[in-house]
């Protein structure tokens, strides 16, 4: 079946984020080392960049390396860092040819120095890339994001640049990482896993939650679809009711 057609272009979220998991468990199924799963999964995420840029998603972003993945056994984040390296290398081809521009959030600072040479020379050559942007959240946890944040607002109190009662959603907003981007509307995890993961805790306040038993490498365009057309039937209410939003 062609989901594609289905999709309304009308009523598309101007912001898809996605927690790719289930790596590991797919190369287990199949008795490969975890890092099997991890090189397999970079066909889906192709595939869904190319998948959202193609129905017209503006910006899509990726949960790709969260701050706790640290802990994770040394070989496996090694073998990790080696593979972002390669696929940011290979890949930047396929995104100047989709014309979208890659970015990044996180603390980028922690990754070592041959992936931030990458990443900035992948960032630099797609600047200008208008279609689509693909963010990647990279060393990435949202209670990290909101601390640092506020530590930032915080010094600027402290210093007489901000009056307390100048903060608000819009002020905290400017100090967090996605701030030149619109919240998310929706956000799809795979796997069978029902939570976020310290993920984008702030800006998912409103977004819609999808959920989907498939692991991230059999993850398709056709997957990447359907999670559009479910969306497209939920009502975006926002603390309002149905008869409001009908009025409106």
């Amino acid at each position: 079946m062609n989901f594609k057609h289905e999709i309304n272009p009308e009523k598309l979220p101007q912001h898809v984020a996605i927690i790719m998991d289930g790596n590991g468990r797919w190369a287990k199924q199949k008795g490969k080392l975890r890092i099997f799963g991890h090189q397999n999964g970079v066909t889906a995420v192709r595939d869904t960049a190319e998948a959202a840029a193609e129905i017209g998603v503006k910006y899509l972003t990726l949960y790709a390396f969260s701050t706790e993945n640290w802990n994770r056994p040394k070989i496996e984040v090694e073998a990790l860092m080696t593979l972002l390296v390669a696929t940011i290398n290979k890949e930047t081809t396929t995104l100047l040819k989709n014309d979208i521009k890659l970015e990044t959030i996180g603390d980028t600072e922690s990754l070592p120095e041959k992936c931030r040479k990458e990443l900035a020379e992948a960032i630099e050559k797609t600047k200008h890339c208008k279609r689509m942007t693909l963010v990647l959240a990279l060393s990435y946890s949202s209670k990290w994001e909101i601390i640092n944040g506020f530590k930032n607002i915080a010094e600027k109190v402290k210093t007489g640049k901000i009056n307390v009662d100048d903060i608000d959603e819009n002020l905290i907003d400017e100090y967090l990482c996605t701030k030149n981007y619109p919240d998310p509307e929706l956000m799809i995890r795979t796997s069978g896993e029902h939570r976020i993961s310290n993920f984008l805790l702030w800006q998912l306040a409103y977004a819609e939650f999808y959920f989907t038993e498939k692991l991230w490498p059999d993850f398709s365009k056709d997957d990447f679809y359907q999670a559009i057309l479910d969306y497209q039937k939920r009502e975006r209410r926002f603390g309002k009711t149905s008869e409001q939003i009908s009025n409106q």
